[in-house]
């Protein structure tokens, strides 16, 4: 399914944050808040929009990462970044930028934006058996089977999913060679 990305679609960017932790290399998630809006309590990267005052889509995904998990952005060495897709249901664009920390962070949520940190090891991202389809409730009570991540019991969906299908692609034909 092609959606056309309309010209008013708002500019956003996620962090798609490494780091390791023991022998380990690890991403963060987030799990969002109850709210009134069309990601309520779903687990996403963290990210944003971006603000006038952002010089790039990279320095928005590293300002709204300090922002709802208090990340220090000087401490991200940037690797890249992945496709960017637009998300209908809420009319943003994201770029996902990839960075990597040569420690694990100290994470500050903030509560208004981040119910709970989810941390994943980069194995249980590649292990194939995490990879399934669910029955999903999208928009207006519309239920589909949709692809997703299940990371420690947590079901990842959606853009996130997608962004990290494609991480995912990536990271396992690097550590192949």
């Amino acid at each position: 399914m092609n959606f056309i990305q309309p010209e008013n679609a708002t500019l956003s960017s996620v962090l798609v944050l490494l780091y390791p932790v023991d022998d380990t290399i690890r991403l963060v998630l987030t799990l969002r808040p109850q709210y009134e809006g069309v990601h309520s309590g779903q687990i996403s990267l963290p990210g944003g929009k971006r603000e006038d005052s952002d010089d790039s889509l990279i320095y928005t995904a590293l300002r709204e990462a300090h922002e709802e998990i208090g990340i220090d952005p000087g401490r991200v060495q940037i690797l890249g970044q992945l496709t960017e897709m637009y998300i209908p249901p809420s009319n943003f664009v994201v770029t996902p930028v990839v960075g990597y920390m040569t420690s694990r962070p100290e994470f500050i949520p903030d509560p208004h934006e981040v119910a709970r940190i989810i941390e994943v090891t980069l194995s249980d991202l590649l292990d194939e058996k995490n990879l399934q389809k669910r029955k999903m409730k999208l928009r207006y009570g519309i239920t589909m089977k949709v692809p997703c991540f299940n990371l420690g019991g947590d079901i990842v969906w959606g853009a996130t999913a997608m962004i990290l299908s494609e991480f995912r692609e990536i990271a396992a034909r690097i550590i192949k060679r």
